[in-house]
């Protein structure tokens, strides 16, 4: 079977209603892709971080097939929703790293906007988190746009189609979620 938009989410379909058959058959489809998305949140964590690209993975899917409230629209929604766990699981590691280490010792990630060239800046993870948390309660479109965007590594076209709104939306909501971030993390 190869990869097609529409074989991703009949797939979604068939799982949401109950085969779950149609998740092993999801998994080899969805497998690199969800690699990249692992790979690029890890690339942004400090460098001495222990957990690996298929720990990250393993540690989504297995909370993905607990998932049985969700009714699956799109392979924008899907992995809009994977990388939701990998940063949820991402920040629970770092709070339990935290927890473990002396309090002034905060887990660092890199926060790329894709504004310009340079390094981009490091961030604490938790500091990212409550942003995204505090971005939510403001806007929760433009904390969802960061999501699918940053954590999902979706294009605007794939963001829009998953949210159901225009592209230009979506560029617009992007622009001013990362001014939003930016200046929200560098008040620290």
């Amino acid at each position: 079977m190869t990869e097609t938009h529409g074989d991703l989410t009949g797939l979604l379909v068939e799982w949401c209603n109950g085969r779950r058959e149609a998740l092993d058959e999801l998994m080899p489809l969805v497998y690199p892709e969800l690699e990249r998305l692992a790979r690029s949140y890890l690339r942004r964590e400090r460098s001495d971080h222990t957990l690996q690209t298929s720990a990250l993975i393993s540690e989504a899917y297995l909370r993905l097939i607990d998932q049985d409230r969700v009714q699956w629209q799109n392979r924008g929604h899907f992995f809009g929703i994977c990388a939701q766990m990998m940063r949820r699981i991402l920040v629970d590691y770092a709070r339990r790293h935290k927890a473990a280490k002396r309090p002034s010792a905060h887990p660092r990630i890199t926060y790329d906007d894709q504004v310009g060239p340079g390094p981009a800046p490091e961030v604490d993870v938790l500091d990212l988190h409550e942003a995204l948390n505090k971005l939510a309660e403001i806007d929760p479109r433009q904390s969802r746009v960061v999501e699918l965007r940053y954590f999902g590594g979706l294009t605007i076209e794939e963001t829009a189609a998953a949210m159901e709104v225009a592209p230009s939306t979506i560029k617009r909501e992007w622009a001013t979620a990362k001014a939003w971030l930016h200046r929200e993390l560098s008040r620290d």
